[in-house]
């Protein structure tokens, strides 16, 4: 009942960690576990049956629903993890992608304008750009770019900043990119964050 609402956010969190555990498995032989993910799914499916009425619920079944849809294309024939960008986009499951951009619909509904989107429906939101594009030439990154600004200023963290420099990259060119990677240089949290090099080796290129 009343205690509810204070809850909630508590069992979002549980649930969309039980799904990136099978995502991008932090123990074990394997590098995706896909029957957790399937897990998260039925979890947050029936919540959102239970709450209809709240956007978070529904942005945090939307998100997990879009990147479920891309776990047959992550593991190349080696078992290695295939970046988003190099990934068979024939091989992502269309039945989730609608069941996904349903969920978005669904959000549209209750009203709440996008200035006021929590965190889940924020990335949510930037998960249906990648699953909108037939190809990775084909994202439109202006408005992943223009999603992370307002992540950002909803759930603030170093890693965000990261993939928001990165998206303003793809966006504005590589200039734009580093400008804002050299404002995290300084990070204590991205210090042995290999992500961080990586993206600035390739904005170098």
């Amino acid at each position: 009942g009343s205690a509810r609402t204070a809850r909630l956010p508590s069992v979002l969190e549980v649930i969309y960690l039980i799904f990136n555990e099978g995502y991008a498995a932090t123990s074990g032989e394997d590098p995706i576990r896909p029957g957790l993910c399937l897990e998260a799914l039925r979890l947050g499916r029936i919540l959102a049956g239970l709450l209809p009425d709240d956007v978070e619920v529904f942005g945090l079944l939307a998100l997990m629903e879009f990147q479920a849809s891309r776990l047959s294309a992550r593991i190349d024939p080696d078992g290695a993890l295939v970046p988003l960008s190099a990934q068979d986009r024939t091989r992502w499951d269309q039945l989730l992608i609608h069941r996904g951009l349903d969920a978005l619909a669904h959000i549209e509904t209750l009203g709440p304008p996008e200035a006021g989107w929590g965190p889940y429906v924020l990335q949510a939101a930037l998960a249906a750009c990648h699953a909108r594009a037939r190809s990775a030439a084909e994202t439109d990154w202006p408005r992943i770019a223009g999603l992370y600004d307002a992540l950002r200023r909803v759930a603030p963290s170093p890693v965000i900043d990261l993939n928001r420099a990165i998206a303003h990259s793809m966006a504005y060119g590589p200039e734009t990119g580093l400008a804002l990677l050299e404002q995290l240089a300084g990070e204590p949290a991205l210090r042995d964050y290999a992500p961080l090099p990586a993206a600035r080796g390739d904005m170098l290129l």
